[in-house]
């Protein structure tokens, strides 16, 4: 089977006023379906930058980026919006949820964007409040939740339209021990239940511990790969 994501011989660079700073320096990397790989290294190492290669929110300036065997990089900016809207999912360190919007309705969203009927749409938010165990508080907004209830809120919308990829950014950096390992026990199962590939950027031990495997990068390049 094809790798969900893949770079091929990735190579970016960004310009900082008169200085060019290589990003990354010719990357392999490619991640399965089901599999959790966690991306680690210091600062300015070049996890952003995949991050966002992975997640279509840039393109290398050499190299190719494979979604499903597919090319990614080269398509149009509209397509490359719809690909992100319809097999991506995104998890960020800060929720990012709407204040204003019940959870239900953050879990609805990229549903409603993406043009499924009301119908639809519902089912498939209380399948993804319940699969998260947060059916009851699908009518709380996000002041009303926990920090571990809102992380668990944006997992399940990060996968309510059921996405190929689901790209992470320190998911875990704000959560206490506890509510750390309930958030990855839940991504794990999740993984494994819905065939979703995890690209998780992260310095969290407790986090790289539960994954498949683990990619160490060091000034745009590879370092080490570890089970």
């Amino acid at each position: 089977m094809n790798p969900v994501i893949e770079l091929r011989q990735v190579r970016k660079t960004y310009r900082l006023g008169i200085h060019r700073v290589p990003a990354l320096r010719g990357v392999d990397l490619s991640v399965q379906g089901g599999e959790l790989l966690a991306l680690t290294g210091p600062s300015g190492s070049g996890k952003s930058t995949i991050l966002n290669l992975c997640g279509l929110i840039d393109g290398p300036d050499e190299g190719q980026v494979l979604l499903g065997g597919d090319p990614v990089n080269l398509r149009r900016d509209r397509e490359a919006t719809l690909l992100r809207r319809d097999a991506i999912g995104f998890v960020f360190q800060g929720f990012n949820l709407v204040p204003v919007m019940t959870a239900a309705e953050n879990v609805d969203y990229p549903l409603f964007l993406a043009g499924l009927d009301a119908k639809e749409r519902k089912a498939r938010v209380a399948t993804a409040l319940e699969s998260v165990g947060l059916s009851e508080h699908a009518q709380h907004k996000p002041d009303a939740l926990s920090g571990g209830q809102r992380q668990r809120v944006a997992i399940a919308r990060a996968l309510v339209k059921r996405p190929r990829l689901v790209i992470a950014d320190e998911p875990t950096a704000s959560l206490d021990s506890e509510t750390a390992e309930q958030v990855l026990a839940l991504m794990r199962d999740l993984s494994r239940s819905q065939g979703a590939a995890f690209l998780i950027a992260t310095h969290d031990e407790r986090l790289t511990r539960r994954c498949d495997r683990i990619v160490a990068l060091h000034d745009g390049r590879i370092e080490e790969k570890l089970q």
